[in-house]
């Protein structure tokens, strides 16, 4: 008598678990930059380079680790990335001088970019397509709690000693290595194929992933610069005052994957790049601390609608090839972020306030694509 094995239980919450990894390690250095300096005997501007080392290596990479992962296997490539983003921590934490330490903080991102893109791949093959929305708008929300949970760790830590606040993402992952997620319900589909990545709707989730982050980073530093300059703010107002985008994001994101179920990529799409637009020009315009508030999180909301938009696009847009699309999507999301900087606050420094306003050009470029360039999906 042939015996039939139960099939396995999914195990999908690390799925969700690890969505909250990438953006939480990528800017939990930023509010100890000073305490990292004096640790490592360097100086502030060089410990605030820890951030550009973890998001290069961390975006260059998900231009193919997607597909890379599809060819060795999705399930052994993140415990292995798990691993190998905990000696990451723990090589951060016994750094002896700020070189290595920089060279730590780009194995992080290095390990991180062969975790983040392969979750949304497998949430869009274990979630029905009726769900898929609310799915991902949950992912969305724990990028968007990690966003908002960095300072708040990694700051009281630095207050004790900076090395702790290391340990927390590496208990995290651990604990996502011991418990892994399961990764895919199908039979293994054999050679990925990268000419699945050439099509229209992947393009187009590519062009609006950079253009969110190219307006939203650039949000996140000129909002800071406005709240000193402008109004007097000190650091802890500020950072308070930052936080707003990722707590209202976390609040919105159930809301906005039962909007994309219900409404589609296209138009949820087009009403997110409005809402960003009206939250960038409030945060650059309006008269007051509350205004700018306001904007900030209306920024935060519409990002994460749009990450909840972009992520399904692209994941459903080359189904033999999920996570090649998902990270390749993602990869310019980061290197818009990285752009970002570069190009606002010259703007901002030269025309003030309208150069703080000029960050809705890329909304505004978003919706003219998404007008001529319609997703299937």
């Amino acid at each position: 008598m042939t015996t039939v094995r139960p099939r396995p239980a999914i195990r999908a919450w690390p799925l969700y678990a690890g969505g909250f990894l990438g953006p939480y390690a990528s800017t939990m250095v930023t509010p100890m930059v000073h305490e990292v300096a004096a640790g490592l005997g360097s100086t502030p501007e060089l410990a605030a380079g820890a951030v550009t080392a973890y998001m290069l290596p961390f975006a260059a990479l998900m231009l193919v680790s997607g597909t890379l992962a599809e060819r060795w296997g999705r399930a052994r490539t993140m415990q292995v990335s798990l691993v190998l983003f905990v000696l990451s921590c723990a090589a951060c934490v016994l750094a002896p001088s700020m070189g290595w330490f920089l060279a730590a903080r780009a194995a992080q991102g290095a390990t991180n970019a062969f975790t983040t893109p392969l979750l949304v791949a497998a949430i869009t093959d274990l979630v029905p397509r009726a769900r898929l929305g609310r799915a991902l708008g949950l992912f969305a929300g724990l990028q968007a709690a990690g966003q908002a949970a960095s300072p708040l760790v990694s700051g009281p830590s630095a207050a004790l000693d900076w090395r702790l606040a290391f340990a927390f993402p590496a208990v995290v992952a651990l604990l996502l290595a011991v418990l892994p997620p399961t990764m895919t319900t199908g039979a293994p589909r054999g050679r990925p194929s990268v000419m699945a990545l050439a099509n229209r709707d992947l393009a187009l989730a590519c062009g609006l992933s950079f253009l969110c982050y190219l307006a939203a980073v650039g949000l996140t530093v000129l909002s800071i610069l406005r709240a000193q300059e402008e109004f007097g703010l000190g650091p802890w107002e500020r950072g308070l005052l930052a936080a707003a985008f990722g707590v209202a994001g976390l609040l919105a994101a159930p809301l906005l994957g039962r909007r994309l179920d219900a409404f589609g990529p296209r138009r949820t799409g087009v009403a997110m790049n409005v809402l960003l637009a009206v939250g960038l020009l409030a945060a650059a315009l309006g008269p007051s601390v509350f205004v700018l508030g306001l904007g900030i999180a209306a920024v935060g909301i519409a990002v994460t609608g749009l990450r909840t938009t972009v992520n399904s696009v692209a994941a459903t847009s080359a189904p033999d090839n999920r996570a090649g699309a998902a990270s390749l999507a993602l990869s310019f999301q980061f290197f818009g972020g990285a752009l970002a900087p570069v190009l606002w606050v010259p703007l901002h420094t030269a025309f003030g306030a309208l150069g703080f306003a000029a960050t809705a050009v890329a909304p505004l470029v978003a919706l003219a694509l998404t007008a001529v360039s319609r997703p299937r999906t």
